[in-house]
């Protein structure tokens, strides 16, 4: 069962919801915002920040947003074990929630950096986000 504000699935009234999506990093969180409506994200920026500096970010990007929701990536070896940063994911997920009061998505984010890397993205972190994102719109808003 989902803790509280944390669904596991978006309700059918919300096709036409925002979301913003983070790849979390120690070090650095990509961000992208997109459109269930649209099922696509765009790249927004990597926060090169952290603790409440690196909230505060969010917080503007929430501001200026205004997102229905917020996506997480969470990494898992490939065989799907959790390892350190699984559980750093889900702590900062948690955080998110806890903070800004908004329901977070939590999605499965193997290779999405390396992907985001071989396409050539300059950014890879705010990319990363980006394939975080489209990959929640396909596995929860498809016909």
């Amino acid at each position: 069962m989902p803790e509280p504000g944390r669904a596991s699935a978006p309700s059918p009234k919300s096709v036409a919801a925002s979301f913003l999506a983070f790849d979390f990093g120690i070090k650095r969180v990509g961000a992208a915002a997109g459109s269930a409506l649209l099922k696509q994200g765009q790249p927004l920026r990597t926060i090169a920040a952290e603790g409440d500096a690196r909230f505060a970010a969010i917080a503007a990007l929430i501001q200026e947003w205004q997102p229905d929701a917020l996506v997480v990536g969470v990494p898992c070896h490939p065989d799907g074990a959790a390892h350190d940063n699984t559980r750093r994911a889900q702590r900062f997920a948690r955080q998110l929630h806890g903070r800004f009061a908004l329901t977070v998505h939590e999605v499965d984010e193997r290779y999405t950096t390396t992907e985001a890397l071989a396409a050539g993205a300059k950014d890879a972190d705010a990319a990363s986000a980006v394939l975080i994102l489209e990959q929640f719109f396909r596995e929860h808003f498809q016909p």
